[in-house]
């Protein structure tokens, strides 16, 4: 039963590289957030190469349907849910959010949305290994999105948004992989340019793509304290 005084609700994924990941490793993103006065909650979802995309942005739609409809009985309050993930489920969130044919029906209209260090353009990382440093063959891409080139253009996530705007924030690490930092730029202009966005973008100063969501719940809050911000001002 929904109560008075409801809280506002942060859905929050892990990352892995698509292929590993758990949870557990991101209870530092739930008592901290809670702590915050948010119902926290934390969702795995199906990894590769088991599941392929689009499995993650599905697994997210499925986290939202069921957080929508169960969470007023834990404290929160449906009208006020956040969507949020980091590296691959970052990806998750994006396609999810920013693509109408992977949401429920009704549409997924979260309060704001909050993407770390997110990969956003998988046919860019094949076609900039070189210069990003990427394995080929590449153990996480082509293990969710395939090793098939010619498909790659059709899975990129920046060039699928049709939805409205919404609240958002993209943030990259200063000590970020180049690959990351030069999608949250991609993401960010195409945003703004093409789509009518007003995203907030922010450099998480002396973290690598990992060292910042580990920060989270201790005296380090150069990731915590903007995210908190947006949250609060969304």
């Amino acid at each position: 039963m929904q109560g008075p005084a409801s809280l506002p609700v942060l859905i929050f994924l892990h990352g892995g590289g698509f292929i590993r990941g758990d949870k557990a490793a991101r209870e530092n993103v739930g008592l901290y957030f809670a702590r915050q006065g948010f119902v926290v909650v934390l969702p795995n979802y199906r990894l590769a190469p088991a599941h392929r995309w689009p499995a993650g942005a599905q697994d997210v739609a499925a986290a939202w349907q069921w957080v929508q409809q169960r969470i007023a009985d834990h404290g929160g309050d449906p009208a006020r849910i956040f969507l949020g993930g980091e590296s691959a489920g970052a990806a998750h969130v994006a396609a999810a959010t920013l693509v109408r044919r992977f949401q429920p029906p009704g549409g997924l209209r979260p309060a704001g949305v909050l993407l770390v260090s997110g990969v956003y353009n998988a046919h860019l990382e094949y076609l900039a290994r070189r210069q990003f440093g990427i394995a080929t063959p590449d153990p996480r891409n082509d293990a969710y999105f395939g090793a098939d080139p010619q498909s790659f253009a059709a899975m990129c996530t920046v060039d699928l948004i049709d939805v409205a705007p919404l609240p958002l924030l993209i943030t990259f690490a200063e000590l970020d992989l180049l690959q990351m930092q030069v999608q949250a730029g991609e993401l960010f202009a195409r945003l703004v340019t093409q789509h009518g966005f007003s995203p907030d973008l922010q450099v998480i100063p002396g973290h690598n793509h990992l060292t910042q969501v580990y920060a989270v719940n201790t005296g380090d809050e150069s990731l915590s304290g903007p995210v908190l911000s947006f949250l609060l001002n969304a």
